[in-house]
């Protein structure tokens, strides 16, 4: 199936859903415009030159681009250090990075807002066989899983962070596998607020995978003492060939620097190879790109709406990460679904996904990507797990008009079977 095999059918709903979006889409560059400024201002700031973009070998050490970029990710992020390094895998790779940098045996890790992501499960000893775990290492765990209505449970938080024994809070701004929406800044503010209240000492991380430049604000401007992420998501810019970043407070950037190399080295080693321009343009490109990803989500949320799915967010609602989710009912739906968002992908469109079992997931998962850079979630995809309700997670676009088409041959799958 191609392009030119979209039905008039969905050409008339898509032209209804973009009518629709007029508003909503202006908001979304508003967005992206206030974080431009601000990737402008940190750019200057720290005097970005091509001196910047020459590469590093061996041990890396007198790194001027890597260590201008870190540099700058702080300032835009409102942190006081940042470890930016391709040397992250992905981002689960990050967050389990800065998570052994706060925790500490014999204390607690909280999570706050239920149960974390699938990959991060390993890292704390929740499922696998626990080696190498947070568990294994003596940190116990423990959480307060959100409200009926998948809002935050702020009386219960306040509970179970009162316990003297939690060292560390884990926040997951991003829905993950689950159909609870994505929290806004705001949201986080009110969480650290009341863990604050309660407890003074506990070091407060935040997931901040799939958030990134959606607001004007970051987790580390309303409290937060580090957020970590992937570089193949948002901020990359879909330029970032790979890595990952930790922000925030420098004593605590500083141990997880030690914990990806070794005490005594830290952040003074790991050379670039020559993806310094790479990581460079893609940070300053990642705004737009973000608010690309965006408005395809919205449009995507649109036309399946119009098709009779159920939708969160909704095509008119903020969003706060560039994930749709979109609830198949069937397994039929989602795998069909996923096909026309691999069908309207730039690279291997002629594959189809078929599910398979994923290292760090407990059900097999279907993943439609057809990417430049193999996992890129700042890239049209779309994936999810093989289990009822059979929820699908579409996420990324690096154009609007590209993600347009893809979504479009998704729609034209899904009514070819009715």
């Amino acid at each position: 199936m191609g392009l030119s095999d979209i039905s008039p059918k969905v050409r008339e709903l898509s032209a209804e859903t973009e009518a629709e979006l007029k508003e909503v889409f202006a908001r979304i560059d508003g967005v992206a415009e206030s974080c431009t400024m601000k990737v402008m201002s940190a750019f200057q700031e720290f005097r970005v030159s091509e001196a910047c973009f020459a590469g590093t070998t061996g041990y890396g050490y007198n790194d001027l681009g890597r260590e201008t970029l870190d540099k700058i990710y702080a300032r835009v992020f409102g942190a006081e250090s940042a470890l930016v390094r391709i040397g992250f895998v992905n981002g689960t790779h990050a967050i389990a990075t800065a998570l052994f940098a706060i925790c500490r045996p014999g204390t607690t890790l909280l999570s706050v807002t239920g149960i974390p992501y699938d990959t991060l499960q390993c890292t704390i000893g929740i499922s696998g066989d626990g080696e190498g775990s947070l568990k294994s290492c003596g940190v116990d765990y423990a959480q307060v899983d959100l409200l009926s209505d998948g809002e935050p449970d702020i009386d219960g938080i306040k509970k179970a962070a009162s316990d003297a024994n939690v060292g560390a809070v884990i926040i997951q701004r991003s829905r993950g596998y689950s159909n609870r929406r994505a929290f806004g800044i705001s949201d986080i503010e009110k969480i650290i607020n009341a863990v604050r209240e309660v407890n003074s000492k506990a070091s407060i991380l935040v997931d901040n995978c799939y958030g990134e430049f959606t607001e004007t604000r970051e987790p580390t401007d309303v409290g937060a003492d580090l957020i970590a992420g992937s570089l193949i998501k948002n901020p990359g810019g879909g330029l970032a060939p790979t890595g990952g970043y930790i922000a925030g407070r420098a004593d605590l950037v500083e141990r997880a620097a030690i914990r990806m190399t070794a005490p005594g080295i830290g952040g003074e080693c790991g050379s670039t190879l020559g993806n310094n321009r790479l990581l460079f343009q893609g940070f300053f490109m990642a705004p737009h790109v973000v608010a690309q990803a965006l408005k395809t989500t919205a449009f995507c949320a649109g036309m399946m709406e119009r098709l009779g799915f159920k939708t969160s967010p909704s095509a008119a609602e903020t969003r706060h990460d560039i994930i749709q989710m979109i609830e198949f009912g069937s397994a039929d739906k989602l795998l069909r679904f996923c096909e026309g968002i691999q069908h309207g992908s730039p690279v291997d469109s002629f594959v189809t996904p078929i599910p398979w079992a994923m290292p760090g997931y407990e059900d097999e998962v279907v993943m439609a990507a057809g990417a430049f850079i193999q996992g890129s979630s700042i890239e049209l995809s779309c994936d999810g797990p093989l289990r009822e309700p059979f929820l699908g997670y579409m996420q990324g676009g690096l154009t609007y008009e590209s993600g347009k088409l893809g979504v479009m041959l998704a729609a034209n799958e899904i009514l070819k079977a009715e």
